[in-house]
């Protein structure tokens, strides 16, 4: 916790952390629907359809990223964007999102990992959602 005694309250958190996730889900309209009731902004000049919106996770008391391991290929690196996978409560589960070594036009900035992480939004002071991306193998 960011105080000592103190509980924090993490409901505008999960509120955003909520939306991420339906929208991950496709738990709204289509995305190539094109009324007002489409689940993004902006035209969708390749009809390709995002599945993550990835995010990094700021702490509370410090105001750092926050950042953690994970093994890709036999190579443990480090890593601050995530793709929100659940939310129960205040507790929020991650998936590490590792860099793309395939920097070509087509390709996505991040590949999913097998990491993982649960975090007490209590302990998040910002979140940051980062360019919506697709990534395979989730």
């Amino acid at each position: 916790m960011c105080t000592n005694n103190e509980k924090k309250n993490c409901s505008c958190l999960q509120d955003t952390i909520k939306v991420i996730i339906a929208l991950q889900n496709k738990e709204t309209p289509s995305c190539d629907l094109e009324t007002c009731a489409r689940p993004f902004l902006g035209p969708t000049p390749s009809l390709i359809c995002f599945n993550t919106r990835p995010v990094q996770l700021y702490n509370c008391c410090t105001g750092n990223l926050w950042s953690f391991p994970y093994t890709l290929n036999g190579i443990t690196s480090q890593s601050s964007v995530f793709r929100i996978e659940s939310l129960d409560d205040c507790c929020c589960t991650c998936r590490i999102l590792a860099p793309n070594p395939d920097t070509s036009e087509n390709a996505s900035s991040y590949i999913a990992t097998d990491s993982f992480f649960t975090i007490n939004l209590e302990c998040v002071g910002a979140l940051k959602c980062l360019e919506d991306t697709f990534i395979n193998n989730l």
